[in-house]
């Protein structure tokens, strides 16, 4: 009885210090995109609003070009990196989905009126999507194809996609680390669809 007391004053004496680190990382939160949005310029602006519009295009544009090409060439292992490739990015979408759901947290306009986006985006904020399956893509494109000219533009696409998000004001930074955390878990995670050979 005396230890179970002891874990219950103990909880109860965190309880103000993670409320503080919530209050503090929610400061830091708000602060960056408050910070972003002084930075904007037009070009800028339009660079990562393409780079938002278009990224689920990107997503689908990798795989389905490796399947054309494995087909065409009759390349068994071609073919394989792109299904491994599009089930990396499609259980990304899944899970982002499901934990969005769970944690419904809302977007930064919503939460603090300060914040200005550049869009309004819909649904909820935590993860980013964008962020966890572009991430996944240039994962598992660069584990398919560890090659430098295949990695730098992968990670350089994701970055930028990922640095947009909180760029127009759409995401918070710990939604974005959230998603620079899934994206690759994910694709990591999935590399039993790999074909073996193709494995270094």
């Amino acid at each position: 009885m005396k230890l179970q007391h002891s874990w219950i004053i103990f909880c109860i004496l965190l309880l103000p210090l993670k409320l503080s680190a919530q209050r503090t990382l929610q400061y830091y939160d708000d602060q960056v995109l408050l910070d972003l949005a002084k930075s904007r310029t037009p070009g800028q602006t339009n660079i990562y609003m393409f780079l938002s519009r278009n990224y689920k295009i990107i997503n689908t544009a990798i795989p389905v070009g490796l399947l054309l090409g494995g087909t065409i060439g009759n390349n068994k292992e071609m073919r394989q990196n792109a299904v491994y490739i599009a089930s990396s990015t499609l259980v990304s979408y899944g899970l982002n989905a499901i934990i969005k759901g769970l944690a419904k947290r809302r977007r930064p306009f919503i939460r603090n009126i300060t914040i200005v986006p550049v869009y309004e985006a819909n649904r909820y904020s935590f993860p980013s999507g964008h962020t966890s399956s572009t991430m996944s893509t240039a994962t598992a494109l660069s584990i398919a194809y560890p090659k430098w000219y295949v990695i730098i533009p992968s990670f350089a696409w994701a970055g930028a996609t990922s640095y947009g998000r909180m760029y127009l004001g759409v995401h918070y930074p710990t939604d974005v680390a959230a998603g620079l955390l899934l994206g690759p878990a994910t694709a990591v995670s999935m590399q039993f669809v790999k074909p073996k050979q193709a494995v270094q």
